[in-house]
């Protein structure tokens, strides 16, 4: 049985981060780490999978990760800092100028929930339920918000990949990283996951309900049973405490199925063989 939640200052009132509430549940397998670029080529040479984004001929990008030279594109609303643009997508991160083939080991993004879903049928895996990821990501701690403890920079020491300066125009790259990282830097939380808080949004299985913790069963939940956006966790490179403090163990985000940025990615989960 372990505590899921969060009702601290920390927490987002908004994102139904409330209340901390008991789950139970049966032993599971997940990876150490997010699924890599090498790692997704591997399954897109077996399978020939053509990923949203690539379907679309576009995804979001980050403006600080364009060139200077890179021509203007359309913004989001609200968030100016994502731009769309066109042949972005998992091969080409910051679009068809860029590539993945300098960053093998660095996780894959600009992959949409389908796209998870796909590696996973492929892979013999699964996305793991929104209670395993975060009961994975504490680490066998117990009401703490990231996978290390109570500090974010314990000792001045970096423990994950986050936006560090001024957001959204200047990224002083503190902790190393102005975009995506290796899956495997920083130190391992006390189940052995790397980086599951900050680089990438790491998809769930679950379907998002900002309510649903409030009657979330007791044992395995497993989320609503239709929604219109998957969950996702962990928070990222862009995450910064002036606007998202997401990168916690206890953060909720979502998006649709079918959407992708740069800045999201996934990782397995298994069931303990028979």
């Amino acid at each position: 049985t372990y505590r899921m939640g969060d009702e601290s200052d920390w927490a987002y009132a908004d994102d139904g981060e409330a209340p901390v509430h008991p789950v139970e549940l049966a032993s599971f397998l997940i990876d150490r780490h997010a699924v890599t670029n090498e790692h997704f080529a591997t399954f897109v040479d077996a399978t020939g999978w053509q990923t949203d984004a690539a379907a679309f001929g576009w995804s979001f990008v980050f403006a600080g990760l364009l060139p200077d030279e890179f021509p203007p594109t359309r913004g989001v609303e609200g968030a100016p800092w994502w731009r769309q643009v066109m042949g972005a997508d998992w091969r080409h991160p910051e679009g068809p100028q860029s590539d993945w083939s300098g960053r093998p080991d660095h996780p894959v993004v600009h992959v949409s929930w389908n796209d998870a879903h796909a590696y996973c049928s492929w892979s013999g895996t699964r996305l793991p339920t929104e209670a395993e990821w975060e009961v994975a990501a504490r680490g066998g701690l117990d009401g703490h918000p990231f996978p290390w403890g109570e500090e974010r920079e314990p000792g001045g020491h970096h423990r994950m990949n986050v936006f560090q300066g001024t957001f959204p125009g200047a990224n002083t790259g503190a902790d190393g990283y102005l975009g995506t990282a290796p899956v495997d830097v920083f130190d391992p939380n006390g189940y052995g996951l790397c980086n599951a808080t900050g680089n990438v949004w790491e998809w769930c299985a679950d379907w998002l309900d900002l309510g649903y913790y409030g009657a979330s069963p007791l044992r395995s939940p497993q989320g609503p049973p239709t929604g219109s956006s998957r969950v996702q966790r962990g928070g990222s490179y862009l995450c910064h405490e002036s606007y998202c403090r997401r990168y916690r163990v206890s953060a909720r985000f979502g998006s649709e199925p079918d959407s992708s940025t740069g800045n999201v990615g996934f990782r397995v989960a298994a069931d303990l063989p028979a």
